[in-house]
């Protein structure tokens, strides 16, 4: 039987791992991963329970080539947050972004038949020079560096975890190269699953303040797919004076509410009193009293104020400071226009923001929030499951994360789906075995 030896970088789960060995095994290679690289502790002792190392290094920076192994295959997730919509999309400023030329350095000095690389949607258009264009500056340099100057054979695609069979929308680009053929990623069959079919059942709900309130404000099937937050109206969000949070509020209170939230954002009230708009704006009494009439509109304001829904403030001015470093612009109270009432807006610190549809699909998890989500189950709420949260990725049962909830959460929201990864791998398996039987026939000595 070949085998085919491959490194595992940035590993955290080891979910391209786990996708790359169940597609070359089924093309019938044995495998076997040479070196493991990863720097969270938790990390580390969940791939020691999971997987049998060989070497298992620590810091990529840290690992000179010549101790590395010969391999067939690179894999590496390198780190997203320098290109991902919730980071500052610094790029290759960003230190960790840097770590794209580790994996550069090593392909470079190894020479391997190929690689698969995995990263954030938002890699595609990071650094756009121009908006019409197909691609960003940095995904541009990435490839450029693994065609033109290391050699290789690649195809990149965005693929969509919902479209293998999870109930989960995680999209996501993959890089793949070989020494022979542009890969195909490509993929025209999807297959949709919700929720629902892969939630446990008959699970402790929780009991605190939280769903106490919003139980005693919602029946639990109209909670489905709601997120608790302040931040932005619409159907989908359940606000703190929807179940009393800060204090039980009038029917009539919540009306006068929905309609602030929406009105405080519209540009003319700036125009009016004559300053720069910004999303959110205080409205004076008078102002309000343009789109909600109540003789007891003044009490309710400042009823609402006394809670912490509502703050009276002076709106903010738009101030330029020019210093060394250029242009600098922030918001200060401008305290010669009158006061008004505004939203007191964000996220909710509590232990769930998002009750989850079990007919629906999750969100694309992300490490910050995964340990705050809620599903129904017995007549009440409790939060996803490391199990579910497996599950979600594709994950084989077996899997176990032997470390504290927290821990598993984090290493979750910043793993793979695992069968995107076999569709991936899939291809290049294809492509690396007729490469293999084309070598064994040309050869093969001809008999005179």
């Amino acid at each position: 039987m070949q085998k085919v030896k491959f490194i595992d970088l940035f590993a955290g789960l080891g979910g391209i791992r786990l996708g790359f060995e169940k597609s070359f095994q089924d093309f019938g290679f044995e495998t076997e991963c040479v070196m493991t690289s990863e720097i969270k502790p938790y990390a580390v002792k969940t791939l020691q329970q999971n997987f049998k190392h060989d070497f298992l290094a620590g810091d990529i920076f840290e690992i000179r080539n010549e101790f590395i192994p010969d391999f067939d295959f690179l894999l590496g997730g390198f780190p997203c947050q320098p290109f991902s919509a919730g980071g500052k999309r610094q790029g290759f400023i960003d230190t960790r972004g840097t770590l794209f030329f580790e994996i550069e350095r090593i392909l470079r000095d190894k020479k391997p038949y190929g690689f698969i690389l995995e990263n954030v949607e938002g890699l595609v258009k990071h650094d756009w020079e121009n908006k019409n264009d197909e691609i960003g500056r940095t995904l541009s340099t990435i490839l450029y560096k693994l065609e033109n100057e290391l050699g290789y054979e690649v195809s990149w695609e965005v693929l969509d975890s919902i479209d293998f069979g999870l109930p989960q929308s995680r999209k996501r680009i993959f890089i793949v190269g070989t020494k022979d053929k542009k890969p195909n990623l490509k993929t025209e069959a999807k297959s949709f699953k919700s929720l629902k079919s892969i939630l446990e059942n008959g699970l402790e709900t929780m009991d605190s303040d939280l769903t106490k309130k919003l139980l005693s404000h919602f029946d639990i099937e109209d909670l489905y797919g709601k997120s608790i937050k302040d931040k932005r109206g619409g159907n989908n969000n359940i606000h703190s004076w929807d179940i009393g949070i800060k204090g039980e509020v009038s029917d009539e209170q919540i009306i006068l509410l929905n309609k602030l939230f929406k009105e405080r954002r519209k540009k003319h009230w700036a125009e009016k009193i004559g300053i720069d708009w910004m999303d959110g704006m205080p409205l004076s009494l008078e102002q309000i009293s343009t789109f909600y009439q109540s003789q007891n509109l003044d009490k309710m304001l400042n009823d609402l104020v006394e809670k912490g829904y509502l703050r009276f403030e002076h709106p903010k001015k738009l101030v330029r400071e020019i210093t060394e470093n250029g242009e600098k612009k922030y918001r200060d109270y401008d305290t010669t226009k009158p006061k008004g009432y505004n939203i007191v807006t964000g996220k909710l610190s509590f232990e769930i923001n998002k009750i989850l549809d079990p007919n629906d699909i999750a969100p694309t998890l992300v490490a910050t929030d995964v340990s705050r989500l809620a599903v129904p189950d017995n007549g009440g709420l409790r939060r996803l499951t490391i199990r579910e949260g497996l599950r979600l990725f594709g994950y084989p049962e077996w899997y176990e994360i032997p470390v504290k909830e927290t821990e598993a959460f984090d290493l979750l929201g910043n793993t793979v789906a695992v069968p995107v990864v076999e569709h991936v791998a899939k291809e290049i398996a294809e492509i690396y075995e007729s490469n293999l039987v084309y070598s064994t026939v040309k050869e093969t000595p001809v008999c005179p």
